[in-house]
């Protein structure tokens, strides 16, 4: 008699079958592609509670279960003030999705709130580093995020029209204030739309905007409505209209940056232009 499956095993399931070219060959490509995984790395999963994030959590337990890279896996999650019903979804689709989640308390929201500078700016760094700290307490190396190819090329876009500079998303990085830990980007080349269409498939709801500063939107995700990057987002989705590959196009521009053909420029910090050796070319 054929054993039926449990819910959470039909939603790996469809990772690795019905959604295997849009999220499974993608997720593989990254990880091997930009070396994002080695032998006894011990990777802290930093989970958030949205559609990006469970998704890395799963995609993830797949690699471990069927890699030949042994490496640890911790699932992290930073309530940085959820509301209780927020608080809750996450909890409740970490037992629905088997994933065992790690939960540890913050006052990030309340901080950023009521800060004078940005508080998205403010949020942002102030998870980033409590996700490193707890991260590093509990003997990982390495955090894991779920940025994801339409994040990347939206990053792009808005460093070029609103920081005027081409500034792009790295697959993994060292970090500056903690010593020895690096942050990787194992979703780098999952298109958002295939996100989408696997929780839409198995009936999933997570959270969306969880900030207590836009906790009143509705439209939006992961805070994305009516910002810079939302923006972009629809930008790029009108372009698509003519060219489908436009976005393709983007991602694929910043593997291949012709620095020979730009005035200026900066590595490590350090800010070169194009006549620093212009007459030695002569």
């Amino acid at each position: 008699m054929k054993r039926e499956l449990e819910p959470f095993q039909l939603i790996e399931r469809s990772i690795i079958k019905k959604y295997r070219k849009e999220l499974w060959g993608p997720f593989i490509t990254a990880v091997k592609q930009y070396q994002l995984i080695q032998e006894g790395d011990k990777i802290a999963v930093c989970i958030s509670g949205g559609k990006d994030s469970m998704l890395l959590a799963k995609l993830m337990q797949q690699l471990q279960r069927h890699s030949d890279v042994e490496f640890e896996l911790v699932f992290l999650v930073m309530d940085p003030g959820y509301n209780e019903i927020n608080r809750n979804k996450i909890e409740s689709n970490a037992k629905l999705l088997h994933v065992p989640i790690t939960v540890f308390e913050t006052n990030v929201f309340e901080v950023a709130n009521s800060s004078e500078q940005s508080p998205c700016y403010l949020c942002a760094r102030m998870r980033r580093g409590y996700l490193y700290s707890k991260a590093k307490e509990m003997g990982c190396n390495k955090i894991a995020l779920g940025h994801h190819f339409d994040d990347v090329i939206e990053t792009t876009l808005m460093g070029m029209f609103f920081g005027s500079q081409i500034q792009a998303m790295l697959p993994k990085l060292h970090s500056k204030n903690f010593e020895g830990m690096e942050l990787i980007r194992p979703m780098y080349c999952i298109h958002e739309d295939s996100i989408i269409a696997w929780r839409i498939y198995n009936d999933l709801e997570f959270i969306q905007c969880a900030c207590r500063f836009t906790e009143n939107c509705t439209i939006c995700d992961n805070g994305g409505g009516g910002s810079k990057r939302q923006e972009m987002k629809q930008l790029v989705k009108r372009l698509k209209k003519n060219d489908p590959d436009i976005d393709k196009s983007i991602f694929n521009s910043i593997h291949s940056v012709q620095l020979d053909t730009m005035p200026g420029y900066k590595w490590r910090g350090k800010e070169y232009t194009f006549l620093d050796d212009y007459e030695e070319e002569r």
